[in-house]
Order: structure tokens, then sequence, then C-alpha cells
């Protein structure tokens, strides 16, 4: 039997990441009963202290065993904790140790959306690929630089240390998880149950692109705030480099330490974020809102599209503007 730990932490938690693994795991096992087979999951609410935790001033959550009690586990899962992320990771460093602990001895380790902050927190991940969710990434990369974040990504894998992108994505992981454990057929059967999307990968069509400006050098910043107020112009690196009179490769190397993208990719994100806005909200044509982006080429636009979001642009308004779908 595999013992399943979720964690119930201090602080604003985002309560689904509770009540979901823990509904998955416990509904699999009558699954497996009713079909003849003997129950897999042990699942325990493992908490800092025995008291219950409330969240929202609604909402309590009784542990059903404080982490020190907890010998051996085979899963810890890490639930989104929300508010300011390292006083969140001082009110929960007490789970570090012991989640550490259970790793050495063989443990699994999951974090949920912004749970990513915990596990990162606690060295795990140093060096390996994480998710999280997009709109967090900005601060994670400033918190944790030695952690290779991949925010497009719906699931990481690193050896049995697992992450999950934003918000409801983590029914994708623990789909994962359950199909790794039991079986597909038994995967398949709970994203049918639940009505979840099974296999997906990637969460490229939800995010929303927030120029990174969260560093100290300004003329990087001057840039950004050029190619954010000129969507619709032609821009070249080369431009940016002579308009704030920095050479082109050190414009090039301190753009991309500034803001984690190439000044090239941070043109394409700006104006794609402008295209995704007006197929959302505007009756225009996939043409007319090409050439209002700055782009001219059909092919080029429709691929820089497709890489950013993962949908091309009619796909990508019949999903978010399907009464104007062209």
């Amino acid at each position: 039997m595999k013992h399943i730990s979720i964690l119930v932490p201090q602080g604003a938690v985002a309560l689904g990441c509770i009540e979901g693994p823990y509904i998955l795991f416990n509904k699999a096992n009558e699954f497996l009963v009713s079909i003849g087979k003997s129950a897999l999951f042990k699942v325990q609410l493992v908490g800092l202290k025995k008291e219950a935790q409330v969240y929202d001033r609604l909402f309590a959550v009784t542990p059903d065993i404080v982490f020190r009690d907890v010998v051996k586990t085979d899963l810890v899962i890490i639930p989104a904790v929300n508010g300011e992320m390292k006083s969140v990771i001082d009110w929960n460093k007490e789970f570090f140790p012991w989640i550490k602990m259970q790793h050495s001895k063989g443990a699994e380790v999951a974090s949920l959306c912004v749970g990513t902050f915990l596990l990162a927190a606690t060295g795990l991940l140093s060096g390996k690929q994480c998710s999280t969710h997009w709109s967090a990434v900005d601060n994670f990369r400033t918190m944790f630089p030695d952690v290779d974040l991949v925010s497009d990504k719906i699931i990481t894998d690193e050896n049995g240390i697992y992450s999950s992108g934003g918000a409801n994505s983590f029914w994708n992981l623990l789909l994962y998880l359950l199909e790794k454990y039991t079986t597909r057929e038994l995967a398949i059967l709970f994203s049918k149950y639940y009505e979840i999307e099974i296999d997906r990968h990637s969460q490229s069509p939800f995010i929303m692109f927030k120029g990174q400006n969260i560093h100290t050098d300004e003329s990087v910043k001057k840039a950004q705030e050029f190619i954010e107020g000129n969507v619709s112009d032609k821009i070249s690196v080369e431009d940016l480099a002579s308009k704030f009179a920095i050479g082109r490769r050190n414009f090039e190397r301190r753009f991309k330490k500034a803001t984690n993208n190439t000044p090239v990719e941070y043109i394409q994100r700006v104006k794609i974020e402008a295209a995704k806005k007006s197929l959302e909200t505007s009756h225009k044509n996939v043409g007319e809102v090409m050439y209002d982006v700055g782009y001219t080429d059909t092919k080029a636009f429709r691929t820089v599209f497709k890489k950013i979001t993962g949908l091309s642009p009619i796909a990508y308004r019949s999903r978010y503007n399907p009464a104007n779908s062209i």
C-alpha cells in the first residue's frame, strides 16, 4: 500500500489542492475495490500541529497526523500556498527537513501550482526543472535562480520530484501520478468521471505575458517600455541598442540577464500578447490583428503565435471569443 502525505500548511492555502488529491486517491481505492482489487492508497493529511488550520476564516482542515509522527511515506504532496512568499516559506520551514528526510528514504515529492515555492525552499529542486503558475514566474526566478523554471509546462518530473503548472492544472499531475501508480485505464476512467482533459502538457494558452521588470537595469527598463508602447512598429535589436546607446552584444546580454528573454523574444511576446487581447475582444479578422501588431508576413505571424500560445490564431479566437470566430 502506498502512503500519501498531503501537507496542511500555514498560510492562505488553495483548498482545492488539499481536497483534490484527498478525493482522488481515496476514490481510486473505491474503484479498485469495486472491481475486486485491494485498496492501494493510505491517504493522510499531515500538519505542523494537530489542531485544525482555518483558511479564509471559514474553512477548517484538521490534520490526521503531525509530520514528526510520519516515519515513512511514499509521496508528499505540497499544496498551493498564496501570499507573500518569503513569509509563507518561513511559516512552513519546519516541514522542510522532514520532506528532505522522506525523500532520502525514497519518497517522491509533488508540488501543486505555487506550492513549488515551498518545494524549492527545501533545496530539492536545485539544478532541476519545475513549473508553477505563470503569474508567479518572475518572483520565483528572483527567489530561486538555481532552479530551471519551465513556465509553459503543465507537469515536470525530475526522477520523482514533480511539479504542476497553475491553478486547476494540478489535476493533470494527479492523473499522471495515478497512471504511474496504477494503470492507464484507471487514469482515463478518472479523467472521464471528473471531466478532466487528460494528457494536457502546456499552459501556454492561458499565460498572460507581463514583462519581467523586477530588475535594476534602467536602460533595459526603458527599452521594455519603448517596445510595449510601440506594438504596431517594426522594431529591430539594432534600433533598440542604438536608441539607448549600448553596443548590440552588450545590449542583448543585459536584456537577457534582466528579463530572461532575448530582445527578439520579448518583442514577439509583447506583440502576441496584444494580438491575443484583440482576438479575445474585437471583431477584427486575423489579418487585421496581424497588421495592428506590426506583422506583414502571415506565415511568420502564425508561426510565432502558435509557438507562444500553443494554438493557431483562429483556434485561439475560437476558444476565447467564439462569437467572433472567423
